[in-house]
């Protein structure tokens, strides 16, 4: 648990102190993202009062991630692991395909940053690499970072191919940091969620560690490879992320742009799938999963019927165009994403017990 503290506690204050350095930094440069606004086809929130907020801030979240699993290694003197390397890398590669795109709307002032095309081809690339690298590595109990058996609390007994692991690896991955990204759309929002899913992992992981097969076959022990530095990992995301919240609340002092979404988004899917808890996410992401559906609906209603579900989509948008208040949307929806992931860790733990 020391390192747990010691990797939460470096994330927390490199990103509350670190961040508002790094603001003054860029509004000396002017370095803002483009505000998207109405046009006669389309209707857009009123945002003109966010004209001028630096974004690119996910950069102090990176560096509250990687400052804290460092630093709680040296304090403990003792190697990272495979499985935290993979999560980092993950967590990064996506990272720097969001720094790209956040590039284009901050220095070329395009709203609409990177091609989706070119976006989503970034993000193939490194999840394909790492549910490769996954398969790798394995321990002295023969345990690689990741099963290629669909998990739930633990692994199933559905082994896919290696083929259909990597593409069910992409498609997980591809699916969890695009989620983050939609519900990027209000201050504190995604930043809020992000914080309640990473805690989640933290507590569910350091209870892996107590019950792990690696103390002694039983039945309720867990299979999983490097569960404490899974913890760790999470706990330094955490921390990174609720010290960078404290700036992105509104009126957001700074967005977290593409290099933040992507990288959180990326945290947790490689959370989910080297914790072997890939069915789990739905509940522990729910909030994630919620806005996402509401874009696939509003799509598909508009594709078969010519007419809309909600006045805009992601769901957040539909609720500003209502009328409400964008403090209330956001901490409404924090409550909805604190109640899923509240259902998600009682079903995990029950599934202990039952046993």
């Amino acid at each position: 648990m020391r390192l747990v503290i010691i990797a939460a506690s470096v994330g927390l204050v490199v990103a509350l102190l670190g961040t508002p350095l790094f603001i003054r930094f860029l509004r000396r440069r002017g370095y803002a993202q483009a505000i998207r606004v109405s046009t006669a086809d389309e209707a857009y929130p009123e945002h003109e009062g966010k004209r001028g907020t630096p974004s690119m801030g996910g950069l102090a979240i990176l560096a509250g991630i990687l400052l804290g699993y460092t630093v709680a290694h040296i304090a403990a003197w003792r190697p990272p692991s495979y499985s935290g390397m993979l999560a980092i890398y993950l967590t990064v590669g996506l990272g720097m395909v969001g720094m790209a795109d956040d590039y284009l709307k901050i220095f070329k002032q395009r709203s609409t940053g990177v091609r989706a095309r070119t976006k989503l081809l970034g993000q193939a690339f490194v999840a394909v690499t790492f549910a490769w690298l996954s398969t790798l590595f394995p321990d002295a109990q023969g345990r690689t970072p990741a099963s290629q058996a669909v998990s739930l609390f633990r692994d199933t007994g559905f082994v896919l191919p290696t083929a259909l692991f990597i593409l069910w690896i992409w498609l997980l991955v591809t699916a969890t940091t695009n989620a983050v990204n939609l519900t990027d759309g209000l201050d504190g929002l995604a930043a809020g969620a992000s914080v309640m899913t990473l805690g989640a992992y933290t507590l569910l992981s350091v209870w892996q560690y107590g019950q792990n097969c690696v103390f002694g076959e039983f039945a309720r022990c867990y299979d999983v490879r490097d569960p404490l530095d899974l913890a760790v990992f999470a706990a330094a995301a955490a921390g990174a992320t609720f010290g960078f919240l404290w700036w992105n609340t509104a009126p957001a002092s700074i967005f977290m742009g593409d290099t933040g979404s992507l990288s959180l988004g990326g945290a947790i899917a490689a959370l989910a799938i080297l914790s072997r808890t890939e069915l789990l996410l739905p509940l522990l992401a729910g909030l994630f999963l919620v806005i996402t559906l509401s874009v696939i609906g509003q799509v598909g209603s508009f594709r078969l019927t010519g007419r809309r579900m909600f006045r805009m989509a992601p769901l957040h948008h539909h609720f500003e165009m209502k009328g409400w208040p964008e403090i209330q949307i956001v901490v409404r929806f924090w409550v909805v994403q604190g109640l899923f992931v509240a259902l998600g860790l009682a079903l995990f733990y029950a599934e202990w017990v039952r046993q």
